[in-house]
């Protein structure tokens, strides 16, 4: 089965802070030297950081970590720990000044289902990053997945608690893994039941108080184009999983990162990234 309790990714840790009584927390994921990261956004109301360098224009193509944070955009600050904790560890891209660590950050909406007035902080993302190992529990309401909830298209009062999930796929010597926040708008597909029927409810309300974000990681070699490629397999997985999908109440995004281990072609690992994500998502039904 494709849902695994670790990354088995070779050089991947992961870290968490979890705050069980405020329902917030934020994922840290530390990658090895020479990890390649693209991204892409497809929700409508997106909480990022560092997210611009990731298009393949830009100049920028090596990624040391990526966050996962609730907290909305409040919990961006977490990155800035995670920068700290990099720093001390002499990990970045090379500069006149030093090293700067690329740092990548999503953040989804979670201040409804506990206590809005704390967020995960600078502290809280060193901490996590400090902590993070290769065999870091990957299911359930902890980190950035601790107050993640889905069910809301029907109503507040209908929503469930999904939180983080973590699922794997592999071809051969090639690993894919989805590490996904659940927090929709919609509900989860299990293959059980068809999409969603709203009746005389109307669903569109304009609230912002969703976001499913991720982190699709790859043992093998592609390039920044080829990592977008990676990213946009993940958003094709979401859609199989959620229903709907990619709304403008939903800030839907994923960070992709190879490793660089392996060679492969980018359709093989996109696919493998299409079942990663939906598998990661439907387990926190």
């Amino acid at each position: 089965m494709p849902v695994v309790p670790h990354v088995t990714i070779a050089g991947v840790r992961v870290g968490h802070h979890t705050d069980a009584a405020a329902r917030t927390g934020c994922t840290v994921v530390t990658f090895p030297d020479g990890t390649v990261g693209s991204g892409e956004v497809r929700g409508g109301a997106p909480a990022s950081r560092e997210f611009d360098l990731l298009a393949p224009e830009r100049a920028v193509e090596e990624i040391h970590a990526a966050v996962l944070t609730g907290g909305s955009a409040f919990g961006l600050a977490s990155a800035d720990g995670v920068m700290r904790r990099l720093e001390e560890e002499g990990r970045g891209v090379e500069t006149v000044a030093g090293r700067v660590p690329i740092v990548p950050t999503l953040g989804l909406f979670d201040l409804m289902v506990g206590d809005p007035t704390i967020r995960p902080t600078a502290e809280n993302g060193y901490a996590a990053a400090a902590s993070a190992a290769a065999d870091a529990e990957l299911q359930g309401l902890i980190g950035a997945g601790t107050g993640a909830t889905t069910g809301k298209a029907r109503g507040l009062e209908n929503l469930h608690d999904a939180g983080l999930a973590y699922a794997e796929t592999r071809a051969g010597d090639v690993v894919v893994g989805a590490l996904c926040a659940v927090n929709a708008f919609g509900e989860i597909l299990t293959g059980e039941a068809g999409p969603a029927d709203f009746g005389d409810y109307e669903p569109f309300a304009g609230n912002r108080q969703n976001t499913t974000i991720g982190v699709v990681i790859t043992n093998a070699k592609l390039t920044k184009v080829e990592c977008l490629i990676l990213a946009q397999g993940a958003h094709d997985g979401l859609a199989r999983a959620i229903d709907p999908p990619h709304t403008r109440f939903d800030g839907d995004a994923f960070i992709s990162a190879a490793t660089g281990q392996v060679e492969a072609k980018v359709d093989v690992v996109r696919a493998l990234a299409i079942t990663a994500v939906a598998e990661a998502i439907r387990s926190r039904a």
